[in-house]
């Protein structure tokens, strides 16, 4: 794994490094600012919990109780004046309830609202980035690349992409374009009685039947073919402009494109067919097939940011966006967030966000879906709801922090929460600490 990622950052280097030998270095006068004058490290952690009643896993009902912790380590140093490299670094650990029940049956009595012990109960995702930026000596333009690689044990994932900024207007305009390509792969991993019915397993004489009583329909057999493409492919553009409007107010807008090809259903999330007898192992209900979506997806958002200063002591930071794709669904989401400052160091960020979603086209909930149907899926995230969101946050920026006798320094402390809830009765909170250092 680290040797992938040391080729990576070695390519970046090749690929652009050539850029440093074309730059001066300097301006007319002979001396320009640091682009970053000090290498800055930031130490990011949170703690994410959730719950509900509408798993995937389990066709649309079912507990969807899942934690994840996460920590992050981000290290930018600056190169010389102009140019500039991050390293991003994070881990991911979480349990879920919904995901152990790919496997019910490995532990006493099966139940889509009772978490098994399986495997398939945790997970640890890990990513690791790297961002190389480059700023031109009159500061008007910067552009970038990126490498980044993550996996967890049944995804991996490779991206690539640049972006260019060029400020115009003495630096009140500025116009930005980016894009992304991310080239992702699946380890298929199906519903535990549905692997006996792919090609070469034993249908009912699985062990897995033979061992339990099969209740309802007793004549389980389900129409089921694993899937022949386990890669994804993600395009993505992004185009945005701001404006400094008056002294007191900026605005900006963004609009993006994206571009999904391949597999984009989740190969463990479970489908029940209203048309097809239902059959039982104790409380869970044997899965007619799995989710089935369309092998390409095209995603459209456009977005606007509108911020306001007050004074020195408050500020209003408003933004608004419409997306829509070819899967039927359309959303809007509506941010307020209104920093106060309460004191030199201290600053408050209560906010708000709403969202609402029309439905993809191949939803249905629990037992809804038919089985003539081509596509179909019973993930409440693809279902119509409304969801609010509040939070709440505190920062710390030491002003004053060239005075510290150590070689790193602390720049800022920023913790926030966050509650959300949907109209479908999921419900999650999330609570997440930085921290900024500077280092001499």
């Amino acid at each position: 794994m680290s040797r992938q990622n040391f080729i990576l950052f070695s390519s970046l280097f090749l690929v652009f490094g050539i850029c440093q030998a074309q730059n001066p270095g300097q301006n007319d006068e002979g001396y320009k600012k640091r682009v970053l004058e000090t290498a800055e490290i930031d130490l990011l952690s949170s703690y994410y919990s959730q719950d509900g009643n509408n798993a995937a896993v389990t066709g649309g009902l079912g507990t969807e109780e899942l934690t994840d912790i996460t920590g992050t380590l981000v290290i930018s140093v600056p190169l010389n004046d102009d140019d500039v490299l991050t390293l991003d670094a994070g881990i991911s650990a979480y349990t879920s309830a919904s995901s152990s029940n790919i496997n019910p049956f490995d532990d006493g009595f099966a139940d889509p609202f009772v978490a098994s012990s399986g495997a398939s109960s945790s997970d640890t995702w890990f990513n690791v980035t790297g961002n190389y930026s480059h700023s031109s000596d009159d500061r008007n333009s910067i552009w970038g690349a990126k490498l980044s690689f993550s996996a967890e044990y049944d995804y991996t994932s490779l991206g690539f992409g640049g972006s260019y900024t060029r400020l115009f207007n003495e630096k009140n305009t500025e116009l930005g374009i980016s894009a992304n390509v991310f080239l992702d792969k699946w380890k298929a991993i199906y519903p535990y009685e549905l692997r006996p019915f792919a090609p070469g397993g034993r249908g009912l004489n699985d062990f897995l039947f033979i061992e339990n009583t099969i209740t309802g329909n007793p004549d389980y057999n389900p129409s089921f073919t694993v899937l022949q493409d386990v890669n994804r492919n993600s395009y993505s553009l992004g185009v945005g402009i701001s404006q400094i409007l008056t002294k007191n107010i900026q605005g900006a807008l963004m609009t993006d494109f994206v571009l999904q090809q391949g597999l984009l259903s989740t190969p463990f999330q479970r489908v029940y067919f209203s048309d097809v007898a239902d059959s039982f192992i104790d409380n869970f209900h044997l899965a007619d097939d799995i989710e089935r979506l369309p092998d390409s997806r095209f995603k459209v958002a456009l977005g606007g940011r509108l911020n306001f200063f007050i004074n020195e002591y408050l500020v209003v930071r408003s933004y608004y966006r419409y997306y829509f794709d070819d899967w039927g669904i359309s959303s809007n989401t509506l941010n307020i967030e209104i920093p106060v400052k309460i004191a030199p160091k201290f600053t408050l960020y209560p906010s708000y966000r709403f969202y609402n979603q029309m439905a993809a086209d191949y939803f249905a909930p629990y037992e809804a879906h038919l089985s003539t149907s081509q596509f179909y899926t019973s993930d409440y995230d693809l279902s119509e709801y409304n969801a609010n969101q509040f939070g709440f946050g505190i920062n710390y920026t030491n002003i004053i922090m060239k005075q510290h006798k150590l070689k790193v320094g602390l720049k800022s402390i920023d913790i926030r929460y966050n509650y959300y809830e949907r109209n479908t009765g999921l419900t999650a909170g999330i609570i997440t600490a930085g921290f900024k250092f500077v280092v001499d």
